[in-house]
């Protein structure tokens, strides 16, 4: 009986050591599309934010009773070389020629509490929560710049110009 255990032990042992030391296959490795260097240009660069689909061109409502209320804004307008500002007063819907520049101003509409969805830009309200207003300007008959301009963050997308500034104060009611 011991020798039968023996040779079930032994059996055992060796089927163990053939089963662990069987060589085990490759797997075939899946074919993959062979990936550009890090340091070569993306053919297609990604849009800012995330944006995937086409530009999708905001349509802006100015609500009555805003327009009834709010019909002109205040700027000031800085020489940088002589860090000296003034203020211009301008209804909406007008142009600024800027005195002693090259400059031009076309102010479009103002939206003294400025929202913006998908779709549309408009004002919530008509208190001057985020006083916004929408300009173009031009140098020597160019456009140089086209956005909005807002009061309580003139950081945000700010007018860039080597000699000078451009900020909007204020809406003016009229």
């Amino acid at each position: 009986m011991k020798s039968t255990v023996k040779i079930i032990a032994a059996a055992l042992v060796l089927s163990m050591i053939i089963i662990g030391c069987k060589k085990k296959e490759e797997q075939p490795v899946p074919k993959t599309p062979m990936q550009a260097p890090m340091s070569t240009p993306m053919q297609t660069p990604m849009p800012p934010h995330g944006n995937t689909g086409p530009k999708v061109e905001k349509k802006i409502v100015v609500p009555e009773g805003v327009k009834a209320k709010w019909n002109k804004v205040k700027f000031i307008i800085e020489d940088k070389a002589s860090k000296k500002s003034s203020e211009f007063t301008v209804n909406t819907g007008s142009e600024l020629n800027i005195p002693n520049t090259n400059l031009k101003i076309a102010v479009g509409e103002f939206l003294p509490d400025f929202r913006m969805d998908e779709s549309v830009i408009t004002s919530a309200s008509d208190a001057p929560n985020n006083p916004a207003v929408r300009v173009e300007v031009f140098e020597n008959g160019k456009s140089i710049f086209k956005g909005w301009l807002y009061s309580k963050f003139p950081a945000i997308h700010p007018f860039e110009h080597e000699k000078y500034g451009l900020v909007l104060k204020e809406g003016i009611k009229g």
